[in-house]
């Protein structure tokens, strides 16, 4: 089996973003990615809301963010991930052209736009309704076109539909946009647009092509036709994460929970950018997650092989496990370390607390403990109150 230090799974913002970082703390990495790295800016129209560039085209963006990984040489591999496993604590990821082994993952996968479920909108896909204005919206050069939506996406892509459209119609549920301040602005001063509020899409019909929108009023319950010739559906998003089949704890419809660290509920895997639970979804926060996520995984690596150094690979060896956070705790290490100075045989201290998802994987419950290892395995446990405990423990 393949074995790798680093793979990170997705080359969005934060997936190249958690390369680089990764490249720099000396880490061998494997990015897995299906399609054009870079992820969903690739088709966006207008970006002007990452620092230090005034405006950038998605595309000019995603080409730079790839330029510079590549300038670190990770390993880029166009490959499925079909899963990812624990097994015996080792992680396991299942792809296309085989399983691979990883001291740590981080999951970058982003998002997918959301589908409506009315009726039309399946057979119609490809021939008028669109997810993506960039992608299609040259093919509708001087047509009537709806937008299904009322967030930054759905307001900005109507916008950007303008240069083609004769006409562009915003279709949102409520009677406010969820939008920025100033794309709101440019929407409602561009003669272009027009808003129905307070509407759903009841269903998308026509013959080989769409040729207008059923909508309904969710207030009056009145329902109209919108004569269109494309439809661009922009109804939120939904995170990458089909793969992971509960692998790590989640919420919603799949948003992947992690602390501060973009750790997940599964030890040696993190999560970065748009595919975790978060207030905000931008390019700017994508990179700084995948910036976290690979200095926090850098740290767990290492902090792996120094445990695997001290305390599975020697015949023998006796810990003093405790919390670095709890001052008893502390005092006792200290006092203890004292007493063993002088002594001939070497014992070690580990700080529980940051090292706690190891002390949880190893069955160690309540701390401080001594703990004497035999060949990687534990043979003798035993919660120390005090000095006198430790001093028996240790004779």
């Amino acid at each position: 089996m393949e074995k790798r230090e680093l793979v990170i799974i997705g080359a969005g913002p934060a997936g190249l973003t958690a390369a680089i970082y990764g490249k720099r703390s000396g880490l061998d990495v494997l990015i897995l990615e299906r399609g054009i790295p870079g992820g969903q800016i690739n088709v966006t129209d207008e970006i002007e809301n990452w620092t230090g560039v005034i405006h950038a085209s998605g595309a000019e963006l995603a080409d730079s963010f790839r330029r510079h990984a590549e300038h670190f040489k990770p390993e880029f591999r166009d490959d499925e991930v079909k899963g990812i496993s624990l097994r015996d604590g080792r992680k396991i990821i299942e792809t296309g052209s085989g399983d691979i082994e990883a001291e740590a993952v981080i999951v970058a996968t982003g998002v997918r736009f959301k589908k409506l479920g009315a009726p039309g909108e399946t057979e119609f896909t490809g021939r008028g309704v669109s997810y993506c204005a960039v992608c299609d919206g040259a093919f509708f050069e001087d047509q009537e076109v709806a937008v299904i939506g009322g967030g930054n996406t759905a307001v900005e892509e109507a916008v950007y539909l303008t240069q083609f459209a004769s006409k562009v119609t915003i279709v949102h549920r409520r009677d406010s946009f969820r939008a920025d301040r100033l794309a709101i602005e440019r929407a409602m001063t561009n003669p272009k647009i027009e808003v129905i509020w307070n509407s759903v899409v009841e269903n998308i019909a026509g013959e080989d092509m769409v040729e207008k929108v059923v909508l309904k009023n969710v207030r009056t319950g009145e329902i109209t036709d919108l004569p269109v010739s494309g439809v661009f559906i922009f109804a939120g998003m939904d995170p990458n994460v089909s793969f992971l089949k509960g692998a790590v704890k989640s919420v919603g419809g799949g948003w992947i929970v992690t602390n501060e660290r973009m750790e997940t509920s599964a030890e040696g895997i993190f999560a970065a950018g748009d595919v975790r639970d978060k207030y905000l979804r931008q390019v700017i926060t994508a990179a700084g997650d995948g910036a976290t996520a690979a200095m926090a995984a850098s740290a767990y690596i290492s902090e792996q092989l120094h445990i695997q150094s001290i305390l599975l690979e020697p015949e023998q060896v006796t810990a003093f496990i405790y919390s670095s956070i709890d001052e008893p705790q502390a005092r006792l290490a200290a006092d203890i370390e004292k007493m063993t100075a002088s002594g001939s045989s070497k014992l070690v201290f580990l700080d529980g607390y940051s090292n706690r998802r190891m002390v949880e994987k190893m069955g160690i419950g309540d701390l401080p403990a001594l703990i004497e290892f035999k060949k990687g395995s534990i043979s003798r446990s035993e919660v120390i109150s005090d000095l006198e405990s430790a001093r028996k423990f240790l004779s």
